[in-house]
């Protein structure tokens, strides 16, 4: 299909202020796709409150105006400058929330304004948690057991009907804002005045808790003739109970078996085609019961969310990008893929390398608040790092962090090592930012893998994944840097080991460490092309590993 020309201006709403859950991921995607839209020919309208970020820089836009994200604002703006159309999922739950102000304000009726990339009835749908849940059994798709209130004694009636523990999750909210979990009446009275506080339309989701589940995301899109593609999938380290965007997650999903992906793969589909996503991106959550297979759809986000910029860093596609092409009239097999230029935007990314993105938290600016981690995110950014296994992505997040820790091995300056068993054993099973080192101390002292996966709800194949870090570490401490040959520098390294780190565990300095390692495990360069190297890319980027060769190719260019 071509691009409309029917379409000669089109607004887009930034997502104003950087807040907890909405940052700068949503300034990232937003200027992508008016610079996708002026490319176009169309003539680009931007309202963002927020002056300190790219966005709103002059080129960006054709006019921008920088105002309170308001509606009454937006409709002096829109009154002013007649756009022909609104493109509302590119800035995030705010901008989501704005178009449905104006739509029930009769603003985009009455001025002629049309909804593009998702119709207000989708969004409507999927935020709309009562609507969403009647349209989830529409298609036969399992949510969990729950009631809708609009006031809390009629939600207490609908938790004591389901029994405890509960979750609170308002209706068209970001960030987990208002949510909880409860065990008891008290707690639970508390939450559900906050959930309906925090939601614009004061309702609540009053369901059974199903912390522990595993967790996985599926960034999706679709296009107007119906063709859809899996542009990442995405696993949780954290099961249920710790919001997305204060889990470890990593992506391309581990521990699913083809027929598990594939089954999940066409419900993220169904789940599309029901809402009413027209065109662009989307992010749809499941929870899978880790004993029974049991799958679940928790939620979706009709929109560009935190989610589509890691998947878009971790697998070179271009989601916003596409997505804005799609919301005006183009098709995926229409769109060419930045990267390689040779395969179209229809064509799903395929990885060779794991990506692990862990979130950064600053709970030391904020004293007496508790680092417990729960359903409300709490994280201000997050690091993301490519290597060929979990484990090397792992140590190298873990790095990127910049705090002073040196990977997930740490030599022998161990954070826990004073911690006595208890307590320990409460720190791996209580989520907090510093639980990943935690089960690192219960590792290096002996604990079998097994229980760990057992008492923490972790899965058993990311318990078994630290293990082996933790073995080789012991090993590397045993024997010194003198009893590595050729073969086990390798592993070591595939394993995220760094120099300085090994030098650390060793008691050998970092540069004898490199001096030794060089000849036998050269660091290398792999290439992000998104298509698992099907195809030449013509402008890929790369990450660091220890391979036999690299994929850098040569050039003239100034590098």
């Amino acid at each position: 299909m071509p691009r409309r020309d029917d379409l000669h201006t089109i607004a887009v709403i930034g997502s104003g202020p950087i807040v907890i859950g909405q940052a700068c991921e949503f300034d990232y995607s937003g200027t992508q796709a008016c610079q996708v839209l002026r490319e176009e020919g169309y003539r680009v309208v931007l309202v963002n409150s927020n002056p300190a970020t790219i966005m709103t820089d002059p080129a960006t836009a054709d006019a921008t105006y920088v105002e309170p994200l308001e509606l009454g604002v937006l409709t002096d703006i829109f009154e002013r400058e007649r756009p022909d159309a609104l493109l509302p999922t590119l800035g995030g739950q705010t901008a989501l929330n704005l178009t449905m102000e104006l739509v029930r304000a009769g603003v985009t009726e009455r001025l002629g304004i049309e909804v593009i990339g998702a119709r207000p009835s989708a969004i409507e749908t999927a935020e709309n948690r009562e609507l969403f849940k009647a349209a989830m059994a529409d298609i036969g798709l399992g949510v969990p057991e729950s009631g809708f209130a609009h006031d809390v004694d009629e939600a207490v009636e609908i938790a004591r009907q389901i029994g405890w523990p509960i979750v609170v999750r308002p209706s068209f909210i970001l960030g987990g804002a208002g949510t909880g979990i409860a065990s008891d009446e008290a707690t639970f009275r508390r939450l559900a005045r906050e959930g309906l506080a925090a939601s614009p339309i004061h309702e609540i989701l009053v369901e059974r808790s199903i912390a522990g589940w595993k967790e996985f995301e599926l960034e999706v899109m679709r296009d107007r003739a119906d063709n859809c593609v899996v542009v990442c999938a995405i696993e949780n380290f954290d099961p249920m109970g710790v919001h997305t965007g204060d889990s470890i997650t990593v992506a391309p999903a581990q521990t699913l078996s083809d027929p598990e992906y594939q089954a999940m793969r066409d419900d993220a589909f169904a789940v599309l085609r029901r809402v009413g996503v027209e065109t662009g991106g989307s992010n749809v959550q499941f929870a899978v019961n880790p004993r029974t297979g049991e799958r679940l759809v928790i939620e979706m986000n009709p929109r560009v969310s935190r989610s589509s910029a890691l998947a878009s860093k971790a697998t070179g596609f271009p989601i916003a990008k596409i997505a804005a092409r799609l919301a005006v009239g183009y098709t995926l097999d229409e769109i060419p893929n930045d990267i390689t230029r040779r395969t179209p935007a229809s064509f799903e990314p395929v990885i060779d390398y794991v990506v692990t993105k862990i979130p950064r938290w600053a709970f030391e600016k904020l004293p007496g608040a508790s680092s417990r981690l729960g359903t409300r995110m709490q994280s201000v950014g997050e690091v993301m790092a490519i290597g060929r296994t979990f484990g090397e992505s792992l140590q190298k997040a873990i790095r990127s962090l910049e705090q002073g820790r040196i990977g997930f091995a740490a030599g022998p300056n161990r954070e826990f090592a004073a911690v006595g068993e208890d307590e320990l054993w409460e720190r791996c099973v209580v989520p907090t930012p510093e639980r990943l080192y935690a089960l690192h101390e219960a590792l290096w002292r002996g604990v079998r893998a097994a229980e760990i996966a057992e008492r923490t709800g972790i899965d058993p194949w990311f318990v078994d994944r630290l293990a082996e870090i933790v073995t080789t570490e012991h090993e590397l401490h045993a024997t010194g840097i003198d009893a590595l040959d050729d073969r086990s520098w390798r592993r070591v390294r595939q394993l995220g080991f760094s120099d300085q780190q090994i030098g650390a565990i060793t008691a050998t300095s970092s540069d004898e460490v490199t001096r030794r390692r060089r000849g036998v495990a050269p660091v290398t360069y792999k290439t992000v092309d998104t298509c698992g190297a099907e195809f030449a890319a013509s402008t890929p980027y790369h990450y660091a590993t220890t391979e036999d060769e690299t994929e850098v190719s040569t050039s003239e260019r100034d590098r």
